[in-house]
C-alpha cells in the first residue's frame, strides 16, 4: 500500500502526461495497472537495497508480514547481527523472498515497456528499469545489504544508460539479470523461495527471450563487419604489393557492398521495435507546440 503511494500514483501520473503531450497513444491512460506495477517495481527495489540506513534512521518499509516469519526476536534489527549463524541465514532467506517478490512484477513492467513508441519516452522509463533489476541481481543472496548499502557499480549505471535504447535492448538486459539471478538461486540449498524464485526468472527469460536473440543476431552481424574491415587490411598490409593490387579492385568493390548490406540489416532489425516512429513523432509534437 505505502509503495502504491509512494509510487504507483507517481506511474499513473507519468502515464496521463505522456498521453496528453500526444508523445504516446491516448489510451495508455487507460493501462493504470502497469502504470501502478511499474511503479511499484522501483519503489520495491530502494526499500529492499536501503534496508540497514533506514533502520539507522529510525525507518521501516520492510513489511511485517514478511520479515516477522524470520526474525527470532521480533525486531527488524534481528537481521543485521550478522555475527550469529542463524541471523545471518534466516536475513539471507528474508533478503531472498523480498528480492522475489519485486521480480514478479518485471513482467507487467515489461508489457508497459511494450507499450510506448516515443524514444525519448522510451527511454526516460526504461532506464530506472534497468537499473532496478540489475541492483536484484545484486542484492540476491547478499549480506552485504544487512551491513552497509548495496548498489551497482557506475561503470554498470554507464552501460546500462547506453545499451537501453529500444526494446529488443531492454530486453537483453532484463533476460541477462533474470539467468543471472536464476543461478544464484540454484546454487542455494534449502531456500524458502526458491521454487517462487525460479518461476519469476523463468517468465521474464521467456518473455525476453525472442527479441534478445534477435537483437544478439544484430550485434552478431556488426561484429562479423569489423572483422572483414580489420582483415582487409591486415592483407593489404601483409601482402606482394603486386599481388595486392591485382585484387584491390575486385576486393574493394566486394567490402563496400558487403558494408551497405550488413549496414542496412542491422539499421532494420534495430528500428523493428516499438520506437519505430518516435523520431517523426517527436519532432511533429514539437512543430505543433511552436506554432
Amino acid at each position: 500500500r505505502y509503495c502504491h503511494f509512494a509510487a504507483g500514483l507517481v506511474g499513473e501520473g507519468l502515464s496521463r502526461v505522456f498521453a496528453a503531450s500526444g508523445l504516446e497513444a491516448p489510451n495508455l491512460v487507460a493501462e493504470l495497472h502497469l502504470s501502478d506495477q511499474m511503479g511499484l517495481f522501483l519503489q520495491k527495489v530502494n526499500i529492499i537495497r536501503d534496508y540497514l540506513e533506514d533502520y539507522v534512521d529510525g525507518r521501516a518499509w520492510w513489511p511485517q508480514t514478511i520479515w516477522k516469519k524470520y526474525s527470532k526476536t521480533g525486531d527488524l534489527g534481528y537481521f543485521s547481527n550478522q555475527d550469529d549463524p542463524e541471523a545471518a541465514k534466516q536475513s539471507l532467506y528474508l533478503l531472498n523472498e523480498l528480492v522475489t517478490d519485486a521480480l514478479e512484477l518485471a513482467p507487467d513492467c515489461l508489457a508497459y515497456m511494450s507499450k510506448l513508441q516515443c524514444v525519448e519516452v522510451f527511454r526516460f522509463c526504461a532506464i530506472p528499469q534497468v537499473m532496478a533489476i540489475a541492483t536484484l541481481d545484486k542484492l540476491y543472496a547478499n549480506p552485504k545489504v544487512f551491513t552497509g548499502v548495496v548498489k551497482i557499480r557506475k561503470g554498470m549505471s554507464c552501460q546500462l544508460i547506453l545499451q537501453t535504447n529500444t526494446l529488443p535492448e531492454l530486453h537483453a538486459i532484463f533476460h541477462k539479470f533474470a539467468t543471472s539471478i536464476a543461478a544464484k538461486a540454484r546454487r542455494r540449498q534449502g531456500d524458502p523461495s526458491f521454487d517462487r524464485t525460479i518461476k519469476a526468472c523463468d517468465t521474464i527469460v521467456a518473455l525476453t527471450d525472442q527479441t534478445r536473440l534477435r537483437h544478439k543476431s544484430s550485434g552478431n552481424l556488426m561484429v562479423r563487419f569489423l572483422v572483414l574491415v580489420v582483415g582487409f587490411h591486415v592483407i593489404k598490409y601483409t601482402s606482394p604489393p603486386d599481388w595486392f593490387e591485382a585484387l584491390h579492385g575486385p576486393a574493394d568493390v566486394m567490402l563496400r557492398g558487403m558494408a551497405l548490406i550488413i549496414v542496412s540489416i542491422y539499421f532494420l532489425q534495430n528500428t523493428a521495435s516499438t520506437t519505430t516512429k518516435s523520431n517523426l513523432k517527436t519532432a511533429d509534437v514539437l512543430l505543433q507546440q511552436s506554432k
